[in-house]
């Protein structure tokens, strides 16, 4: 929809477009879909006001080659002139930007920093909504998307977040579902003594929370970029438009997983999907307490990938792998040295991981072991860990195909669509996982067996 995206709540800057609560930091596109839809009737019904006001609002041009149409993704930013790639097509002021700062200073006061800036700026919306037409933000607020029109997982109920169980976007709706609700009752207790607040509900909150006003593409490279000196936000398109055509916003290179909880949607494929996966040591291994020692000595400050986002310490992420025959990068070393600290069965073995990590580069078990069939034995817990996680999603998708969605409920077979897009994404990429953990395994014992024959 028109301009304000909702980036994901992990940025950490102070103001967006419109209703987002962080400022733009890293590169966001403008482009068409895959298959370019045009509108061919974009004056009906398409909010021709919209961008006056924020024009007016703003005091300069926001721009002169958009208009505010309707698609299949609700409303639109369509060209409304032809666009050459290259061009500025969109600038936004800071100062039409909603943002934390909103928030009126006697209210400000009495929330602290444990309130984080997306339930500050929640605050904000629910408030110029409470005042509605005497909002300055009306003409915003008006066309933001109803609650009813949002998929994002907090939304989804009980029954319907068991569809995505095996992913773990599952645990990651409690737990924010549980950040949104301690948010909520922080908000409503700092405010109590100065405003009624008891009309508000945990609802609305959540509604505020998650609203978004763009449509995503994947697939682009143009950038937007914010200029702190001229104080606007400026929108760059990647190539050539025609009128009528419309023009999406890219969030960023994000899983499935990432698109369907922060703005209710999927990708048929999407390249950039992801699995989360959890290893634990066994509660019966006696050298349990040492490893667990020595992983937590050694292990590496949280990276940092593409999106700003910091990798979990207690989970290993992996990402779709490309070719099984050795090619491009394939596991994540430190789960692959995670499996071969879990394979170590004397405590001698534990003590050589160290000096070698003390005589390299410091970090335990990244080389292979120099015994082939331990090598093998480490990678094939991970290959065993990983064709558990391909059958139990092949289970979950079956099953999806024996849940009948309600014909009256078309809300209910979208998420199952989004559901099954989650899975089966993360299906390939745990597949692919195993397809390379096969190989490598093979090319070692090949390599074994043909050792054992020179040495005969």
């Amino acid at each position: 929809m028109v301009l304000s995206v909702r980036i994901t709540k992990l940025w950490c800057s102070q103001r967006s477009l419109f209703a987002n609560s962080h400022r733009f930091c890293v590169k966001l596109a403008f482009s068409s879909l895959s298959k370019s839809q045009v509108f061919y009737s974009i004056n009906e019904d398409c909010d021709d006001d919209f961008l006056p006001w924020l024009e007016r609002k703003s005091g300069v041009e926001i721009s002169s080659v958009l208009s505010i149409a309707k698609s299949v993704h609700g409303r639109s930013l369509v060209a409304s002139d032809k666009i050459r790639s290259g061009d500025c097509v969109l600038k936004v002021p800071y100062n039409v930007q909603i943002a934390p700062d909103n928030l009126l200073p006697e209210i400000r006061s009495l929330l602290g920093d444990e309130i984080g800036n997306v339930a500050k700026v929640a605050t904000v919306l629910l408030f110029e909504q409470k005042i509605n037409k005497d909002s300055e933000w009306a003409p915003y607020i008006n066309r933001l998307p109803q609650l009813g029109q949002m998929h994002n997982t907090i939304f989804w109920s009980e029954d319907e977040l068991d569809m995505v169980h095996e992913s773990s976007l599952y645990q990651e709706t409690i737990n924010k579902n549980i950040q949104i609700e301690q948010d909520f009752l922080a908000i409503k207790r700092a405010l109590e003594p100065i405003l009624e607040v008891d009309h508000i509900t945990l609802k609305d909150f959540m509604h505020a929370y998650a609203l978004d006003f763009l449509n995503h593409d994947a697939v682009s490279e143009a950038v937007v970029l914010n200029d702190d000196e001229k104080q606007l936000s400026e929108v760059f398109a990647d190539r050539d438009y025609v009128p009528g055509e419309e023009v999406l916003i890219r969030y960023g290179k994000f899983s499935n997983a990432t698109l369907l909880s922060d703005f209710g949607f999927t990708l048929l494929y999407n390249r950039h999907d992801e699995v989360k996966i959890h290893i634990n040591i066994s509660d019966h291994d006696t050298l349990r307490e040492m490893k667990l020692e020595l992983l937590q000595r050694y292990r590496l400050p949280c990276i940092e990938d593409v999106n700003g986002f910091n990798s979990s310490r207690d989970s290993f992420t992996i990402k779709e792998i490309k070719s099984a025959t050795g090619k491009g990068k394939g596991l994540p070393q430190s789960l692959r040295a995670f499996a071969r600290v879990l394979c170590c069965s004397t405590l001698q073995e534990l003590c050589d991981l160290v000096t070698e990590a003390a005589q390299n580069d410091g970090r335990l078990a990244r080389r292979p072991f120099r015994n082939s069939r331990q090598e093998i034995q480490a990678h094939q817990i991970l290959l065993s860990e990983i064709t558990q996680l391909i059958e139990e999603y092949n289970a979950s998708i079956e099953s999806l195909e024996c849940v009948v969605s309600p014909p009256t409920c078309k809300r209910f077979a979208l998420r199952k669509k989004m559901a099954r897009d989650l899975l089966v994404g993360e299906l390939r990429v745990l597949e692919s996982a195993s397809a390379w953990l096969k190989n490598y395994c093979s090319t070692l014992t090949s390599t074994l067996i043909f050792s054992d024959n020179l040495s005969d």
